[in-house]
């Protein structure tokens, strides 16, 4: 296996501000699958509950959420020129890769969507790969598949993600994770959530990762 570490990070939310833009899709084809639209109460609930609560609170089958991810994935690329980065992750990418770090993104959305954005920033030659998973739930065994993959050791990778799904499903899968808290989960759900790390802007991003490696190094 590769030696040299890995970061892996989500897209939505984490790499990419597209958190508005997937509401307003949303909220556009929720009548066609006969679902509640998203207010701003229910944007309060989003980011300070678990999402299993909110589906079934709302009464949403994860059949049916298979079914609006797909159609959010078909209808985004319409719009994937309207998807800007995260302030100041552009920056950081350059300083993860300069740092000697290999870069992955793990996502629910399309590999040509990610793509895409990268393109539109140039970053497409510093990312190592895109994996696409379909896993709303059972993450983890999404991130056990993209390792397997991508042949990468469970002691050589570091995820980076929003939501408390992402930091229980890194520990569910053996990997340290820093959560971020600009995205789709609020900070204190986050640290509920115990992940080894959270970042205050994406400029910490790269010092809470090499944290986590020279501790890695140490327990070795």
């Amino acid at each position: 296996m590769n030696a040299t570490p890995y970061i892996v990070f989500d897209f939505d939310g984490t790499i990419a501000d597209t958190i508005d833009l997937g509401f307003r899709i949303y909220n556009r084809i929720a009548p066609e699958y006969n679902t509640k639209q998203i207010d701003e109460e229910f944007k309060h609930e989003i980011v300070t509950k678990h999402p299993q609560e909110l589906l079934k609170k709302y009464g949403i089958s994860h059949f049916k959420v298979i079914t609006l991810l797909l159609r959010l994935r078909k209808e985004f690329t319409k719009h994937i020129d309207e998807v800007n980065l995260i302030t100041g992750m552009e920056q950081a990418l350059h300083a993860i890769k300069n740092a000697g770090l290999r870069i992955g993104i793990l996502t629910s959305n399309s590999v040509v969507n990610v793509r895409k954005v990268m393109d539109n920033y140039n970053l497409s030659s510093i990312i190592d790969f895109v994996y696409s998973g379909k896993g709303l739930f059972g993450k983890d065994k999404v991130i056990r598949s993209m390792l397997k993959k991508e042949n990468i050791s469970t002691d050589n990778v570091i995820y980076v993600g929003d939501e408390t799904r992402d930091v229980e499903a890194s520990k569910k899968a053996g990997i340290p994770v820093i959560a971020v808290p600009w995205g789709f989960n609020s900070r204190s759900s986050l640290e509920l959530a115990h992940p080894t790390e959270i970042a205050d802007g994406p400029d910490s991003l790269l010092g809470c990762a090499q944290r986590i490696l020279n501790m890695n190094r140490k327990t070795v």
